[in-house]
Parts: C-alpha cells; structure tokens; sequence
C-alpha cells in the first residue's frame, strides 16, 4: 500500500484537508480543524495548493491535477458530468441524472455528490435543487453559496473586461 499525505489549504472562508499519494491527489475535504496531522508536503499537494490558490483569486476554472477519485461506477459516472458543469454555472441534480441517462436518479446523484472526494476539483458545489433551493454540500451550505458567488463575481468582471480584436 502507497504512503498517504496530508497537507491543509486555507481558503478566505473555511478550511481544506489534502490528502495524496506520492503524485496523486485523493482528497480535497472541507474540515472544522487541523483534526489529521499533516505530514511532508509532496509536488501534487503544492500544485493543488497553488490552483486552488488560483481558483479563489478569480484565475482558475479548470484544475488540472493527476487525481484519484475512488468511488462505485455511479458515483464516478456523475463526477465525470459535474466537471463538465462550467465555472459560475450551476445545474440541478435532476439535469445530472438526465445527463447519465437515469432520469429517475436525481436522489441517487444527490448521494453521489455527497460521497465526492475532491471537492471543488470535481464542483459538487455547482449542483442545487431543481426548485432552485441550495442543498446539502459536505462545507455547509453557507460554504457552497459563497463558492457560487465567488464564481459568479469573478465571471462578471471578466465579461466587463474590453478584449482586443
């Protein structure tokens, strides 16, 4: 078995738990407290610390990080459709099970959502209810709103930006 590590990342609100491999990233955890000690840092938990870095300043919407999300097909099957999900947009859990052709899965997605190991890195946070609610997100819903207007105020102020022709 591969040695784990454990880093923390402070966000402007909350607080992440990192936890890779020697160059694979398993977890991006929203966490009350430093509860794990941390251990050496390795390259993997410096990059995901500098694009997330990068995500809260407004300069990132895609990580590009070598993962692992370790879950049943499902759950992987809707991770795969939330990183399709772009930045400052949301879907409902209804959208998702349409997405993976199980029309009648919107619970199940919810779930799957709930067990996302890597949060932010696949945007679990970009799902709501299809009333148009927030619900349930492993950082507290007061977390996910202000992930979701983070995002939308970045996106606004890069659209006011004149671009060159």
């Amino acid at each position: 078995m591969s040695e784990h590590y454990i880093n923390y990342f402070k966000p402007p609100f909350g607080l992440l738990l990192l936890e890779s491999t020697e160059d694979v990233l398993l977890r991006v955890q929203w966490v009350k407290n430093k509860d794990i000690p941390e251990t050496e840092t390795r390259p993997i938990l410096e990059e995901t610390k500098k694009q997330l870095q990068e995500y809260f300043d407004g300069e990132r919407e895609i990580f590009n990080l070598s993962f692992n999300a370790r879950g049943t097909a499902f759950q992987k099957k809707v991770w795969k459709v939330l990183r399709t999900i772009p930045y400052g947009e949301i879907k409902s859990y209804k959208d998702i099970a349409d997405a993976i052709n199980n029309p009648t899965a919107p619970r199940a997605v919810g779930r799957a959502n709930n067990k996302n190991p890597l949060n932010i890195i696949i945007p679990c946070h970009r799902v709501i209810a299809t009333s148009g609610l927030l619900t349930g997100y492993a950082g507290g819903i007061e977390i996910k709103r202000k992930l979701l207007e983070m995002e939308r105020h970045y996106l606004r102020n890069f659209a006011a930006i004149p671009r060159p022709d």
